[in-house]
């Protein structure tokens, strides 16, 4: 058995995604609302599942995010709600109120996640005109103006860029610590504003040397800052998983034939977010990724993000519940600590995840901590292709 990385972290903490109706990309159901008892189903099954945070998206056609996550804060005792929210349509000292209160009544589980804004269209929606440019820096002026709505303890003014007002404060306090800052995205601005102040940096899931490289420069970026605590590295992955490789890659190239129809249609919403070439540099990314191969290191597939011209987090870890956790252990070993799964079955995957894929990370985690060496599982599950799995019958119509 080998050591255990030196940029593997001790911590490692799950997220996914909190569905309100059974609508997905595999079977489209029309609507705008909420299916109550199936988001009550949906939030119980994470917090049985053991995930850590649940993200609330934010969209300009969405349910509103803070109300989402109070509600997963009153239906659950140990899952923390990660509130998506966009600077342009809340006012900073008005969202630390309401992730003050939000923190205050789950008894410290908020998270923020600020979204700057990747594509105009979509901003315009809510009256946001602003350049991807400026965004970002209102971001960061944004950034600030919480965290002293948080920590000042007597009144202050400010005469901004973005932000301007008058005497206030103290504000609203968290329950205890200020409330995690979670910034992501691939442009420069996001790496500079993320490095520099987020406690939570955000990628989508992009092969392994790449991450590697955009978690070097976001930590030379906080240490060029001068800061003494890196920013934890969140990533993202779309699961697809059956009782062995064989299985889940025809579950696979099932679930792609669907999603190309439904997002080709125009029937589930994120089809509308980028209908040409994306703005987003995440997104761009993805589509380049998928160009150049369909399958990367143990198990990543980009095949999804072509499917739907890489609208939000779409590439997908395709085996075995073994290959799988073993793909999330190559991540973690080169330095993710926050790993969001979250499943295109939304509510099936979610169930599924917690009951055969978060078991078998927190035990190679735990073994770790008890041995100081790597167990066996990342050696043993080296994914379908690369134990020499022949896909072409599974290829149909590529």
């Amino acid at each position: 058995m080998s050591p255990v990385p030196s940029t593997a972290s001790p911590t490692v903490e799950f997220i996914s995604l909190s569905h309100l109706n059974p609508s997905t990309e595999l079977a489209p159901v029309p609507s705008r609302g909420i299916d109550l008892p199936y988001f009550r189903k949906y939030v119980q099954a994470l917090e049985d599942g053991g995930y850590d945070y649940t993200l609330l998206p934010y969209g300009a056609s969405s349910a509103d995010s803070f109300v989402v996550a109070s509600a997963v804060g009153q239906l659950t005792e140990h899952l923390k709600p990660i509130v998506a929210l966009r600077p342009n349509t809340t006012f900073p000292l008005v969202a630390a109120q309401q992730l003050a209160t939000l923190d205050q009544l789950t008894e410290g589980r908020a998270v923020a996640h600020l979204i700057s804004g990747g594509n105009d269209a979509e901003q315009a929606r809510q009256g946001d005109y602003l350049p991807k440019d400026r965004r970002y820096a209102r971001t960061s002026e944004f950034t600030d103006l919480l965290r002293r709505a948080w920590t000042e303890t007597e009144a202050f003014s400010h005469d901004g860029e973005f932000y301007r007002f008058d005497d206030f404060g103290p504000g609203f306090a968290p329950y205890g610590d200020p409330i995690p800052v979670s910034i992501g995205g691939s442009s420069d601005e996001a790496f500079e504003i993320g490095g520099a102040k987020g406690d939570i940096f955000s990628f989508w899931g992009e092969p392994l040397a790449d991450i590697r490289a955009q978690i070097e420069r976001v930590h030379a970026i906080a240490r060029a800052a001068g800061r003494t605590t890196l920013p934890r590295i969140w990533v993202t992955f779309r699961p697809i998983i059956a009782q062995t490789d064989e299985l889940a890659w025809q579950k696979a190239f099932d679930y792609v034939t669907k999603i190309e129809r439904t997002h080709s249609a125009g029937t589930f919403v994120k089809g509308h977010v980028h209908p040409t070439t994306p703005q987003n540099v995440g997104s761009q990314r993805l589509l380049d990724f998928a160009a150049k191969g369909d399958v990367y290191d143990r198990a990543l597939w980009t095949r999804t993000a072509a499917a739907t011209n890489a609208a939000g987090a779409s590439t997908a870890l395709v085996g075995s519940p073994e290959t799988v956790a073993a793909a999330i252990l190559d991540y973690i070993d080169i330095g993710a600590d926050l790993v969001s799964i979250r499943g295109y079955d939304t509510l099936a995957d979610a169930v599924d995840y917690g009951r055969y894929v978060l078991p078998l990370v927190r035990q190679e985690l735990a073994h770790r901590a008890a041995t100081g060496e790597r167990g066996t599982l990342q050696d043993d599950h080296q994914g379908a292709f690369a134990s020499g799995f022949d896909a072409t019958a599974l290829a149909g119509a590529r």
